[in-house]
């Protein structure tokens, strides 16, 4: 059953419930502020520009505060809209600026200063709201007396009535100066839906509202629209983003009632829901249930890209805003995590979907710029320009601290930490402390970056790898010399010792990778069976096996003939053998096209890998091309010995399991194993065969009257 997950009912704001709501009568927009002050109202919506911060000369008002409350436009008794009056608290920054030559001039400075000081304060303030799909910005005139201007002290607010906003919609606003002296407030309010207000006489749109519920069931989350029958409405799901525009991400115009299903990876902080009738001027109602959603948060840092911006530019792609921090820091040529820098980049949530730029004089690609989560957890990293300016360095990195009165020290970033140059640790920037020095007095290390807290300059490594290496070299040369003169003194016990190992070589090559084609008769079930436990008891010795048991699909495509022929080729150019296993059903093959010639074999079927390689096989035996290339083996509880053709016994023809540590040897080759393990492998591939070769024994009776079992089929075909 699905779990209840949000219920839109849920009102957010001031109170759990509003239970009365203020009035407002008429559609236009007022402006009121407190007493003492003096506002107006631009006439329609201005554009949204805040600008980039500029310094205050003199005092200005900046807005400090904002403040929100939930009232009613109304156009009729039982026509209402709901709309947010937005208060903004308003105080003087900033101080007058005192003349320099003030005590020379006397008097004089005073008087002309005090009409400046005596002059009342203008300030245009917008207002700027968002809420899916309605943006506005309103523009303010302020003005406060002088009596009033005091510097850091509030001198009072301003209220304006008021922004529409659909039921259960999310809406933000802004509030900042033209021109902007400060960063711009902002304020996130969810506002309640019909069920959350007992307002529904008043307004139209919550008589006929659907109703939205969001569960979850396991991977999949339902959203639950509680609409009578053949009503209509629209259903819209959109990123709703804090910077830039809402993105739309899927519509539909639906009949009720309907259950949607997300899946789970589609899930995003947010993704909001919006849901109306489909009638004129229809409030729409909006919800954003999966903020809190661990869920959600994973998928937006997987969704997530870090683009790095030529020259010195990045950029963060995302859906939607991140709890997140960027920080700049040095990756070194070894390896280890990304050591942060000072300064880094400002520690203030990053902007999503807007270049930005580095506070850096020159690039290098050992710099990276990492995405800290709001859980201090590195989830995005990157290096800049690593197309453009190659490879990781073996750069030394120093960081240079400036204080007060001129005081400077200065460091080397290191795994270990940033490790004073001039100091008596066992490390290799301590150890090169004073050419560091020296080098970056002689103008041979770039310096990243510079203000008044610091510096950042990039050494490089690369004389002293060198001078490292050619001691390396050095001494590689002599031990290379002492070792040849050991082995001149010793040449003798040397030439025994290589001989034993390339000995060694040959036969662990030989016995690990060599190549074994096993043809066998498919008799009956059971006897493949027992040929599939022998194939991998091999396998584990470990030779590589071919057997057609394991290759069904390649031979009915290619054909039994042609399939053979591959496989034999193959296993001999490799230097492996081929294992003839005789059966009764195998024997009365080989005497049949023995009798017959070649043509037999075409009556045992296209898929008989064993009559089809009698065409190659045979003439081997025949023109004497088959020792070291063939071994012979037969079980001997199925046949015995004298059944098996004399043309065969030209190669070693073994029984089953009796001489298993001589076949095993002969499938090795010449390298032999030592013979302690090569009885422990006989014994291994014995047990393995056991259980087949008991159910094989039965049906086939006993080795005379497998023989003769043999001869009947060789007869009777």
């Amino acid at each position: 059953m699905p779990v209840p997950w949000f219920l839109l009912s849920l009102a957010l704001g001031r109170s759990p419930v509003v239970l009365s709501l203020e009035r407002l009568a008429g559609p236009q927009d007022a402006v009121r502020c407190s007493p003492g002050l003096s506002c107006h109202l631009w006439d329609g919506d201005v554009l949204c520009l805040p600008g980039s911060i500029v310094s205050a000369p003199e005092p200005v008002l900046v807005p400090t505060h904002l403040q929100t409350e939930l009232v009613l436009r109304c156009h009729q008794e039982t026509d209402c809209e709901l709309c947010v009056r937005v208060v903004i608290h308003l105080t003087v920054h900033g101080h007058w600026e005192k003349p320099e030559d003030e005590e020379r001039f006397g008097r004089a400075a005073d008087l002309e200063l005090e009409e400046p000081r005596n002059a009342s304060l203008q300030a245009q303030v917008v207002l700027s709201f968002q809420a899916y799909p309605t943006a506005r910005c309103v523009l303010l005139e302020v003005q406060v007396p002088a009596a009033l201007v005091q510097p850091g002290q509030s001198v009072g607010s301003v209220v304006f009535d008021c922004f529409e906003a659909a039921l259960g919609a999310e809406v933000r606003i802004w509030s900042y100066t033209q021109p902007r002296y400060k960063k711009e407030l902002n304020f996130t309010q969810q506002l309640p839906d019909c069920r959350g207000l007992e307002v529904r006489d008043s307004i139209q749109s919550c008589w006929a509202l659907p109703w939205l519920n969001v569960s979850a069931d396991g991977d999949d989350v339902h959203l639950v629209l509680e609409v009578s029958e053949e009503q209509h409405f629209g259903l819209s799901l959109y990123w709703n983003q804090v910077q830039g525009p809402t993105k739309p991400w899927w519509h539909r115009n639906l009949t009720g009632p309907q259950t949607i299903t997300l899946n789970h990876t589609d899930l995003v902080p947010c993704l909001c829901i919006q849901v109306w009738p489909l009638k004129l001027d229809s409030v729409r109602t909006s919800i954003c249930p999966f903020r809190k959603d661990p869920r959600a948060y994973r998928n937006l840092w997987r969704a997530t890209r870090l683009q790095l911006l030529h020259p010195l530019g990045w950029r963060l792609d995302a859906p939607c805003s991140l709890p997140a921090e960027a920080s700049l820091c040095w990756q070194a040529l070894g390896g280890g995590p990304c050591q942060s820098l000072v300064p880094p980049l400002p520690r203030e949530n990053v902007t999503v979907n807007k270049a930005l730029d580095f506070p850096l004089l020159k690039g290098h690609p050992n710099l990276c710029v990492q995405q800290v989560s709001s859980w201090e957890k590195v989830q995005l990293q990157e290096c800049l320009w690593s197309d453009s300016l190659g490879p990781l360095k073996d750069d030394m990195l120093l960081v240079e601290t400036r204080g007060p009165q001129a005081n400077r020290s200065l460091c080397a970033l290191e795994l270990s930490g940033c490790t004073p140059l001039l100091s008596r640790a066992s490390t290799r920037a301590a150890r090169l402390g004073e050419q560091l020095l020296q080098d970056l007095q002689s103008g041979q290390c770039l310096q990243l970056w510079d203000d008044d807290l610091g510096a950042l300059w990039a050494c490089p490594m690369d004389k002293y790898i060198h001078q490292r290496w050619a001691l390396v070299w050095l001494a590689c040369l002599l031990f290379a010399a002492v070792l040849f003169l050991l082995l001149l003194l010793k040449k003798d016990h040397v030439k025994v010792w290589l001989r034993l190992l390339k000995e060694d070589v040959r036969a662990g090559v030989a016995s690990r990778g060599r190549a074994a084609l096993l043809l066998y008769s498919a008799d009956n079930a059971d006897f493949e069976r027992l040929v599939g436990a022998l194939a991998s008891a091999l396998c584990q010795l470990p030779l590589r096996v071919a057997v057609d048991l394991w290759s069904r699909r390649e031979l009915s495509a290619q054909g039994a003939l042609a399939w053979f022929h591959a496989q034999r080729r193959q296993t001999l150019q490799e230097g492996g053998v081929v294992v003839l296993l005789f059966s009764p059903g195998a024997v009365a093959l080989c005497r049949e096209w023995l009798q017959d010639g070649a043509s037999a074999t075409g009556a045992h079927g296209p898929h008989d890998a064993f009559a089809a390689s009698l065409n190659c096989v045979l003439p081997d035996f025949m023109q004497g091309r088959a020792p070291g290339r063939y071994v012979g083996a037969y079980f001997d509880s199925l046949l015995r010995r004298d059944a098996v053709p004399s043309l065969f016994l030209a190669v070693p023809v073994l029984a089953l399991p009796s001489q298993l540590p001589d076949f095993l040897r002969a499938l090795q080759g010449p390298g032999l194993s030592h013979p302690g393990r090569l009885a422990d492998r006989a014994e291994q591939v014995s047990q393995a065969l056991q259980p087949a070769l008991g159910c094989c024994v039965g049906p086939l009776g006993t080795p005379e009257t497998g023989r003769e079992m043999g001869l009947e089929a060789g007869d009777e075909t």
